[in-house]
């Protein structure tokens, strides 16, 4: 096969190489733009596992790399004069030139021709003389332009400015990130050895940051002086270099994402940063590369064709793009909004930091450094108000509100039964929340109970209306409070436009089959073209549903609920006033945000008059409608979250959507998270995170690291209603209380487990 590479960076070095190391016969000549020691970055950060791959791939070059690898465990992050370290992280780097020059001499030994200094605009005339192009040519591809109306790049250009520097300051002990305040904002760097004299730095700001320096109209050596300027107590002496003489100017740049839709054309075919970005800070660029190049060299002599090889390659390779994006975007993120996070304690913003990309867990950072997670969780617990021997994992540590405390920061989700007869709760209630309260949770929130017969969603929602609805109700909180530690919350609210609906196993959102009853809203807008058009409210209206807001709470105090939550999200009737979405009103309810909230906040404002003051209210929002600019933005849920605050609303319960048909959510594991970590980080409010969240190691990584301060979980606690005691035993936390009669299935499941991993050990 004769093959044209167009760019010879690691990925279109490594394809070569793969493909002779296959079949010697192959005719492969690479081309470069640039001269063979030309390169515009410094070290390259692998892993093991690809060390493995690379050696499994091709032992020759693979060997030639490993002689001349750097190697550091360490994590070491500098912030406000505090330098805090953690180990077993296993890091690897090499030059990005030295790694050029092996893979270039490794290249011409197999017989790949290697063709420098000559311009690759058009792959066109490649393709047309070739069996093979593999354009390779960079975050730029001009390949990829040629084509772009087949590959679709999705091109994200982020917010913060960075530039790629060197030095000759030792950096080899840890990977270090380093945090400095300026009158101009924060700017920081991510540095790393790769060579014995020679070490990456990486700076990078926000764009306010960088504007306010005028790092715009600086050249590159005034560039880099102002650079050594902020970090001079950390280079030791040492100055910064530039190897970017091709570019003008300071060579700050920000970060392309980059995703095609397509990764192949006829014969040419995408590979590295031409077809897919992993943004540097979690350095896995140059191991997409590397894999994809091994990839597609196995495909190639696998399949019958380029267009089958193509396919495999492209569908395989994918997923783990994928995988990694979502990851480095995690991590991109983070540091675009470090900000909010520069004012937490060193501790919690070291783990921020580590579990950013979602990539490293609580359990994980446990078998890489457990002298430094132990300290954490100790610190976790003291900042709960525990002595300086509790070393529990975050999840047990207690939570006051008002006067209310809880044990360990685990909450029963409102769920939603539909099993209440005329608003009344049944046995079917009382086994479902008892069963729940004696399964270790801190806290079991009861589902949206409703206001009014008309405020139902469906007609089996449980009321607060009516005698019999308090009678059972105060026999489940007497139950919980007489035979368990946990407390229980009522969540009240009114479905509004969401009303007299068919229950959740039948057609969600759909209206009755028959006995529909009316609705209202804070505007004539129907959740469906097949749902009712609502009323819109009057003052008297409000001022009625107000009034049974009000009964509500004072029926839930008389029941001896420890906590209240308002539920004003998820497009019910006080979320139908938040989101522009549903509110077209005109008068002093409708159109800027604080008139939006006017509704909702004077049902709080009455309902935290009526219900005792040493007891907390708690509110349920949308922090966005999934909709982009035309809803609620994250942001706008930031400054909802102050106006909350303000008012006097304790703690923030912070899930998304579910507020239009047109919503488009991401879905993905502790998807909602990110929400509750804003306003938190933001408002310094505390807040409660909801969804997919479903393992302990989710909860514990959410708290140590600052994202809320109570985890609600529902769907794990319908599969597994003793889910908080089963974490225990696999955390092997013996101060979690049982109920007495559990005792003995206590000791043998922590017996079992114990056996478990001392077998496991053995092995």
């Amino acid at each position: 096969m004769k093959v044209a590479v167009l760019g010879a960076g690691p990925a279109g070095l490594y394809f070569a190489i793969s493909m002779k190391g296959r079949n010697p016969a192959h005719d492969i000549t690479v081309f470069e733009r640039n001269r063979p020691d030309d390169t515009f970055g410094w070290g390259v950060v692998l892993s093991a596992e690809t060390l493995d791959n690379l050696a499994a791939n091709d032992a020759v070059s693979a060997d030639w790399i490993r002689e001349h690898f750097a190697y550091w465990d360490d994590i070491a992050v500098f912030h406000k004069g505090v330098r805090t370290v953690s180990s077993g992280h296993g890091f690897c780097g090499i030059g990005r030139k030295r790694l050029l020059l092996l893979l270039q001499r490794r290249a011409r030994e197999l017989g790949v021709k290697l063709v420098f200094e000559t311009e690759i605009d058009d792959p066109k005339p490649y393709m047309a003389t070739h069996d093979l192009v593999v354009a390779a040519d960079g975050l730029n591809s001009r390949a990829r332009a040629a084509f772009a109306d087949v590959f679709k790049p999705d091109i994200d250009v982020r917010k913060c400015k960075f530039v790629w520097l060197g030095t000759q300051q030792k950096f080899d002990d840890a990977f270090t990130f380093i945090f400095e305040k300026t009158a101009h904002g924060w700017v920081w760097a991510h540095a790393y050895q790769f060579e014995p004299e020679t070490a990456t730095f990486i700076v990078e700001c926000s764009e306010a940051t960088w504007r306010g320096f005028g790092f715009e109209a600086m050249s590159r050596e005034e560039s880099i002086a102002t650079c050594e300027r902020i970090f001079a107590r950390h280079l030791g002496g040492h100055r910064l270099m530039s190897n970017a003489n091709h570019i003008r100017g300071s060579a700050w740049i920000n970060f392309p994402r980059v995703l095609c839709a397509r990764w192949s054309c006829r014969n040419l075919v995408l590979m590295g940063d031409a077809a897919a970005s992993a943004h540097f800070s979690i350095g896995s660029g140059t191991k997409l590369a590397l894999e994809s190049a091994i990839a597609l060299a196995d495909y190639l002599h696998a399949e019958p064709g380029l267009a089958a090889a193509f396919a495999k390659y492209e569908s395989a390779r994918r997923v783990e793009v994928l995988r990694l994006q979502s990851a480095a975007r995690n991590s991109l993120e983070w540091f675009e909004e470090v900000e909010r996070y520069l004012d937490l304690d060193p501790v919690q913003l070291n783990y921020s930091l580590l579990t950013r990309s979602q990539r490293i867990s609580h359990e994980n950072l446990r078998l890489r450094d457990p002298r430094w997670l132990s300290d954490a969780e100790a610190w976790f617990q003291r900042r709960a108000g525990n002595s300086d021997n509790v070393r529990r994992a975050p999840m047990f540590a207690p939570l006051r509100l008002r006067d209310m405390t809880v044990k360990n920061r685990v909450v029963v989700s409102p769920m939603a039964q539909y099993k209440a007869v005329d608003g009344c709760p049944t046995d079917w209630h009382f086994a479902h929340y008892a069963e729940r309260a004696k399964g270790g949770a801190g806290m079991v929130c009861i589902e949206m109970t409703c206001v009014s017969p008309e405020g139902r969603i469906t007609p089996g929602c449980t009321g607060f209306y009516a005698p019999e609805h308090e009678a059972a109700w105060r026999r489940l909180v007497d139950f919980v409070h007489r035979e368990t530690d946990a407390k229980i919350c009522a969540q009240i609210g009114h479905s509004g436009p969401k009303g007299s609906t068919q229950l959740g196993w039948q057609e969600m959102d759909a209206p009755l089959e028959h006995g529909n009853w009316p609705v209202m809203a804070a505007s004539d807008v129907p959740w469906s073209a097949a749902n009712q058009v609502p009323r819109p409210m009057d003052r008297a209206d409000m001022a009625r549903v107000r009034a049974e807001f009000v009964a509500a709470a004072e029926m839930a105090a008389r029941c001896g609920f420890d906590m209240l939550e308002i539920h004003a999200a998820h497009g019910y009737l006080l979320s139908s006033f938040i989101t522009p979405l549903t509110n077209r009103r005109t008068d002093a309810y409708g159109g800027t945000l604080e008139n939006r909230l006017r509704y909702p906040l004077e049902v709080f404002h009455d309902v935290r008059a009526a219900w005792p003051a040493h007891k907390p209210i708690s509110m349920r929002i949308s922090a966005t409608d999934w909709v982009d600019d035309e809803g609620v933005t994250p942001g706008e849920a930031v400054e909802i979250a102050r106006l909350l605050q303000a008012a006097g609303v304790d703690i923030c319960d912070v899930s998304a959507g579910q507020t239009s048909i047109r919503a488009r959510p991401v879905y993905g594991r502790m998807f909602q998270t990110p929400f509750s970590d804003r306003i938190r980080n933001e408002t310094g409010m505390a807040t409660m995170a909801v969804g997919n969240i479903y393992e302990f190691d989710h909860v514990n990584s959410i708290l140590l690291a600052g994202r809320a301060d109570l985890v609600c979980l529902a769907r794990p606690h319908l599969a597994d209603p003793y889910w908080t005691l089963h974490a225990a035993v696999a955390l092997g936390d013996r101060d979690t209380r049982w109920p007495d009669p559990y005792l003995p299935g206590r000791d043998q499941a922590l017996r079992l487990a114990e056996r478990t991993a001392t077998m496991g050990l053995k092995v």
